[in-house]
């Protein structure tokens, strides 16, 4: 890896390592790259019909160290080329969850989607989480913006 980017350890686990020995663990296809690309684990194809969403296996789990949380995030790729996204993007996988990494996918293009068995579906990126701590108040510091909404900037 890079030497200007931190790595952090994560625990990983093939949930039945005898059902997933053909599937290929996440991996960044390039040195600098954020996302870490993840395969479907499904059995067999599973078509994605437009406007419909369709939950993916991974068949792996992880244990993500205290003070960070694993985003789920579309690829690229998938969403230009065929309007396949993450629903619930960016998903976020808490550091105390241990269950099976599931990928939740819509279909906004106009043609069905087929996945398959170690198609690369979404990408995961680890990052530092920072809790917030409330202050009750009983006035808003002022800013030039205001209380003005989506698209009130003009931009």
């Amino acid at each position: 890896m890079d030497h200007d980017i931190q790595e952090v350890a994560v625990d990983f686990c093939w949930l039945e390592p005898d059902q997933c020995r053909d599937l290929r663990l996440p991996e960044y296809t390039t040195i600098q790259a954020a996302g870490m690309d993840i395969g479907a684990a499904v059995e067999q194809p599973v078509e994605i019909l437009p406007g419909r969403i369709v939950l993916i296996p991974t068949g792996f789990g992880v244990a993500i160290p205290p003070g960070f949380e694993l985003q789920v995030r579309p690829r690229s790729g998938l969403a230009v080329k065929h309007g396949i996204t993450v629903i619930n993007s960016p998903g976020t996988i808490d550091a105390d969850y241990r269950g099976e990494i599931k990928v939740g996918l819509i279909n906004h293009g106009a043609s069905p989607y087929l996945v398959h068995r170690g198609d690369r579906i979404a990408q995961l990126v680890l990052a530092p989480v920072c809790r917030m701590i409330l202050c009750p108040v009983n006035q808003l510091g002022a800013t030039r913006r205001g209380s003005g909404g989506f698209g009130h900037t003009g931009r």
